[in-house]
């Protein structure tokens, strides 16, 4: 027999295989012996009250072998021969976008401006060593997109468009952690996330699909009405449909739209800072324990919302056990984000502390003209500013949280995760008011919903402006082509229809069916 139930339990009866048997068994009344396996399918930690607690929904086989359960076999097919679809952007927009046309017959050619990820591995190095920016190859550009080194956090509110479920198994099948099945914020780990990223490519390849790295693409072919092709910077030709699938920095990618009057518009953004805690503090405050959070329960974290003068202030893409990592994407800026590795390990939590924008927002009427480019060049203002502030390298700009909330300078900064280095700077004179006087209320109000959030053994890191496109590629809601071009399929983050990691796969299986509709 096979039965499911749902338990609020401490946390060392959680996560304690021992530990659960027995509380299974008294639960359900059944002898040890009979219990033959026991199966996590959720688990979350409930910190609300004093006494933290887990709730867990357990499959539990009683006097049975236990059965794994698959979620439906996927079908690689061989492809080698099949009708080609060319994907920009080797993301997971693109490489999920790739795998789902495998399953459907369909032979992708993916063309990624970076290097694979291991090569690419080395560039991210040199920029905390060197301060040295590789253009095409780093955090944001190369396999596995601006994921592959910032956490591989796989949580997402997006449920309405596609199946989560059937993305995090596809993880699972390519040899992510069955965790990710069952925890309820979910992550793969940026040490563990490479190895998956390369199964995928391996997987295409095998297929009889094409992977081509350091290839960036320069225009699309068009003919017509219809987008037939790209052609690349090396001289070369890739011919089909197109899913375009470049990621939130692909700047020039927008700048040649433009020029091309292919339709896009501007896009709200968020903007701020990178805010660094001490674990501990974290794990004190959250889980109301002096002591921390003890011997069985995870790295604690946080997500917080607020309104300030009708804009939202919230933490973005937090990192408990993790690192501050540089992820501009060229010379002369400066930008930050954060990633954990598996463990979650270190000895620091880091989340994006970001203010809501909307183009209606933009200081100056220099910008306010800049039309449908308008916020991604106050992104680039921005993370300009963030250089010169920085040392003009990859020192970053920074500021103690109360400091920064009292409007007073710094003169000592804490030891960081921030390889590359951090430099006093008044951040709160320098970013722009509208930013920072709604920072300094979320902030405060952040600090009543956790007593000790605000406080100077936090470090603010600038500036985070990469959490989504500053531009929308407009496309058809129905058929996800482009609004005025057959053939092209604006995809993912970078097109402006996702924010993360799984939410751009979705977006890259739905590009990938509406395009399979076209050809067959």
């Amino acid at each position: 027999m096979v039965r499911e139930i749902q338990l609020r339990i401490l946390p060392e009866e959680a996560y304690n295989e021992q530990s659960l048997r027995q509380v299974v068994c008294r639960e359900i009344g059944e002898n040890p012996e009979a219990i033959y396996a026991v199966r996590v399918l959720k688990r979350s930690v409930d910190a609300r009250q004093r006494t933290v607690y887990v709730n867990v929904l357990l499959r539990v086989f009683i006097n049975e072998e236990p059965v794994e359960d698959t979620g439906g076999a996927i079908e690689y097919k061989d492809v080698s021969n099949a009708k080609s679809v060319v994907i920009v952007g080797a993301g997971p927009g693109g490489l999920f976008a790739a795998l789902r046309l495998i399953e459907l017959g369909v032979r992708p050619i993916v063309i990624e401006r970076g290097k694979n990820v291991h090569e690419r591995k080395k560039d991210i190095a040199l920029i905390s060593r060197e301060h040295r920016v590789d253009p095409e190859s780093n955090y944001c550009f190369g396999e596995g997109g601006a994921g592959a080194y910032s956490d591989g956090k796989l949580y997402t509110r997006s449920k309405k468009r596609g199946s989560v479920d059937r993305i995090l198994r596809i993880f699972c099948r390519h040899g992510a952690s069955p965790s990710i099945l069952s925890d309820a914020h979910p992550h793969i780990g940026t040490d563990k996330l490479p190895r998956v990223i390369e199964n995928m490519r391996n997987r295409i390849l095998h297929s009889g699909g094409e992977v081509h790295f350091e290839t960036c693409m320069e225009s699309l072919i068009i003919k017509g009405d219809e987008v037939v092709g790209v052609r690349t910077r090396d001289g070369r030709s890739f011919m089909g449909p197109v899913i375009l699938a470049t990621g939130h920095s692909a700047r020039d990618v927008y700048r040649y739209l433009i020029a091309q009057h292919i339709a896009v518009e501007a896009k709200g953004i968020a903007v701020g800072v990178r805010l660094e805690h001490p674990q501990q503090l974290i794990d004190r405050i959250r889980y109301h324990n002096p002591n921390g959070r003890g011997e069985y329960l995870p790295a604690a974290e946080y997500s917080f919302v607020t309104q300030s003068a009708g804009r939202g202030v919230y933490s973005f893409c937090m990192c408990p056990g993790g690192f501050v990592v540089p992820a501009a994407s060229g010379p002369e800026e400066v930008v930050v984000n954060g990633m954990s590795p598996a463990n979650r390990g270190s000895q620091w939590a880091n989340a994006g502390m970001v203010v809501e924008v909307r183009p209606e927002d933009l200081p100056g009427e220099e910008l306010k003209m800049s039309g449908q480019l308008g916020m991604m060049h106050f992104q680039e203002h921005l993370e300009r500013m963030c250089w010169l502030n920085g040392g003009m390298k990859q020192t970053a700009p920074a500021q103690r949280m109360a400091d920064f909330v009292q409007k007073r300078n710094t003169s000592d900064l804490p030891v960081s995760s921030y390889t590359p280095g951090l430099l006093a700077s008044p951040l709160h004179f320098w970013m722009p008011e509208f930013v920072t006087s709604r920072l300094r209320e979320g902030f405060r109000h952040f600090d009543k919903i956790s007593r000790g959030f605000l406080t100077n053994e936090a470090v603010m890191i600038g500036v985070e402006t990469r959490t989504s496109s500053p531009v929308r590629i407009l496309r058809d809601r129905e058929t996800m082509q482009h609004i005025a071009l057959k053939g092209l399929y604006p995809c993912g983050e970078g097109a402006g229809y996702a924010g993360g990691i799984v939410s751009a796969a979705i977006d890259g299986e739905l590009c990938a069916e509406r395009v399979t509709g076209i050809l067959f």
